[in-house]
């Protein structure tokens, strides 16, 4: 058994590199790489020759053995980076990782679709960086449209948390965002029927009704944790009146003084 396609994308993730960048340093096809990694296809000889050359590694090491990320820092080009570099903080470490977010922008929902299951794919999507600390298995999706307003708006960004779809946990009163063979679809969960896989979901903008879904339809079920917006919501009229009878008193205030 060969270990050729781990340990590549094991070097790709301590060196931060993207498989086409990875591609270009052995004059390679990005596809190719995707395919080693995947266990599709394995490299030439002569390629397996640089890569362990270029990184200071055996051909031996590559093809027999697991390597792990420790293993890697041993070898001769890692340890000279870590030298010239400060000590890292760990646990920095690992919440900065645990922060990298995949986004899904709303033209790309179709393509999410069809290879979710991909972690090729995944790993080409754009990482976004959130202060949060819900762990490294995060995604975010580009909304689209006004379902959810005025809670969440078109083109807000949603960030959010797997649900166990063998075994799904769904509090009603949250939103959830529901990966399914053509759409997305982000409801608030209503209600959840006893004993069945039906679910009653609604949007908060009145105009749409409260529709059923079988959870058999969903390819993914993630727990929407927060939202990025661009969008400035104005002052309410209630907030408007306030500030306005503040200023008024401050004044008043001003002119006994």
């Amino acid at each position: 058994m060969s270990y050729i396609g781990n340990n590549i994308r094991k070097i790709r993730a301590v060196k931060k590199l993207s498989q086409a960048a990875f591609a270009e340093l052995f004059g390679l096809a990005r596809p190719s790489v995707g395919a080693y990694e995947e266990g599709r296809s394995e490299p030439k000889m002569e390629t397996l020759i640089q890569i362990a050359q270029h990184f200071g590694l055996s051909v031996d090491l590559l093809l027999t053995r697991e390597l792990t990320v420790n293993d890697l820092y041993r070898f001769d080009i890692f340890q000279q980076e870590l030298k010239a570099a400060p000590a890292p903080d760990v646990k920095a470490e690992a919440d900065k990782q645990a922060h990298l977010t995949p986004l899904v922008p709303a033209d790309r929902v179709l393509e999410y679709i069809v290879h979710h299951h991909n972690p090729q794919f995944i790993d080409e999507l754009t990482a976004l960086t959130f202060p949060h600390r819900l762990g490294p298995a995060t995604r975010a999706f580009e909304l689209s449209g006004a379902d959810m307003h005025p809670t969440l708006r078109h083109h807000d960004v949603v960030l959010c948390c797997p649900v166990d779809k063998a075994a799904p946990v769904l509090r009603v009163g949250e939103v959830y965002a529901f990966v399914t063979q053509n759409r997305l679809l982000v409801r608030r969960l209503a209600e959840r029927l006893p004993d069945s896989p039906v679910l009653r979901l609604r949007a908060d903008n009145p105009d749409y009704p409260v529709q059923e879904f079988d959870l058999g339809q969903a390819l993914e079920i993630w727990e929407v944790k927060a939202v990025f917006s661009t969008h400035l919501r104005p002052p309410a009229v209630l907030e408007d009146r306030v500030s306005k009878l503040e200023r008024q008193v401050e004044e008043l205030l001003t002119r006994l003084q």
